[in-house]
């Protein structure tokens, strides 16, 4: 409640003092939260070895969530030693609950073959199990391989029903593909306000693809008045984030003298 500020001011102090009460109690539900909290630095100095600590002694008593952040951080190396297997056998406990996240973990290490052999039927499997639990990232994933037919019969229906699933609880990845379709009439009618509208979304949230979708529209004037400047800005805020085709396209801006003065220390950069 004092994490969240729910009934009572906001306060992430008195939320480390409760979370560390019930933790010491060994709590898993608390450990993993106090976990998080050092994890991201929240309230507490940042402290990965503690962060895992917690979610190690969560994870232990069976507490999916906690499996599920101690895979993640086996699989990415974050505060101890990169091992694809303990992170496989951790989201296999989580999955095995019932927990989304980790089923949608197990789904993408089949898809792409991450310390097993690739299996994209498995993949398919974990995706649907946690898309129908509503879990955002599994239903564009799922999304994904329905537009490319990965895994699956292609199926363009499909494809735009689950992105559409989890757009409409804001998830950006989301709602770029769901706006790269109606740009493009796919699974769709053509409709390029509703694929603006889209990008814009999930441009306002940051994500460098559609931010840079968002501008190329604007710099070609497609579904909507032609403006450098926006493109400009659009280009910018996704370069800035080490996005690559957004950086061309600015490369090219520049090349061209479009909206600025031609500046080739710039374009070099």
């Amino acid at each position: 409640m004092y994490e969240k500020g729910i009934a009572v001011a906001k306060d992430l102090n008195q939320a480390v003092y409760w979370y560390e009460k019930a933790a010491s109690q060994g709590y898993a539900s608390a450990q993993h939260n106090l976990g998080f909290m050092y994890e991201k630095g929240i309230a507490v100095a940042k402290d990965l070895n503690q962060a895992f600590d917690l979610y190690e002694e969560a994870a232990s008593q069976g507490y999916a969530p906690a499996q599920r952040k101690l895979g993640f951080m086996y699989e990415k190396g974050i505060g101890v030693a990169k091992d694809l297997n303990q992170a496989i056998y951790l989201y296999e406990e989580a999955a095995s609950q019932g927990y989304a996240p980790a089923q949608n973990n197990l789904g993408f290490i089949y898809e792409k073959g991450i310390a097993v052999a690739k299996d994209l039927n498995q993949a398919v499997y974990w995706y649907e199990k946690a898309a129908s639990q509503g879990y955002a990232p599994a239903q564009n994933n799922l999304g994904f391989m329905y537009e490319k037919g990965i895994g699956v019969a292609k199926d363009l229906n499909q494809a735009v029903y689950w992105y559409e699933e989890a757009a409409s609880q804001g998830y950006a990845s989301a709602q770029n593909n769901l706006g790269s379709m109606y740009e493009k009439g796919i699974g769709v009618a053509k409709d390029l306000n509703q694929a603006i509208y889209l990008y814009e979304k999930a441009a306002s949230q940051g994500y460098a693809s559609a931010q840079t979708n968002l501008g190329f529209m604007y710099e070609k004037g497609i579904g909507v008045t032609k403006d450098l400047n926006q493109a400009f800005n659009w280009y910018e805020k996704a370069a800035s984030q080490g996005y690559g085709p957004a950086q061309k396209r600015l490369d090219f801006m520049h090349k061209k003298r479009i909206v600025f003065a031609k500046d080739l220390n710039q374009a070099v950069y």
